[in-house]
C-alpha cells in the first residue's frame, strides 16, 4: 500500500494501548521493524503515523464519534506518554 500510495497522502492511524506498543509500531512503518523478527524489518516505508487520541487527529473526528469509539479506551490510557512517543518517532529522536 505504501509503495502503491505513495505521495498520496497516506497516513497510518494506531489505536495502540501503550506507549511501547506504539513507538514500535510508529518506528515499524517510518524507518522499519525495529526487533527485525517481521516482514519489514529494514524496509523503511518513510508513513507519517499518528495515534488516534493525538489532537491533530482528535480534532478532524466528530466529537460524538470519538466519545462512542474511542474515549472511553482513551480513559484507560496514558494518552500524553504515547503522544511523546509518537512525536518523538515523528521527529526521528527514536
Amino acid at each position: 500500500m505504501a509503495e502503491r500510495f505513495a505521495g498520496q497522502g497516506l497516513v497510518v492511524l494506531l489505536g495502540t494501548p501503550t506507549e511501547d506498543a506504539s513507538r514500535l509500531y510508529a518506528m515499524t512503518v517510518t524507518s522499519g521493524d525495529p526487533s527485525w523478527a517481521g516482514a519489514l524489518a529494514g524496509v523503511a516505508l518513510g508513513l507519517p503515523v499518528y495515534h488516534i487520541t493525538e489532537s491533530p487527529v482528535r480534532e478532524q473526528i466528530a466529537e460524538p464519534d470519538y466519545d462512542e469509539h474511542v474515549a472511553l479506551m482513551a480513559m484507560a490510557m496514558d494518552v500524553d506518554a504515547i503522544a511523546l512517543a509518537m512525536r518523538g518517532v515523528r521527529e526521528g529522536q527514536d
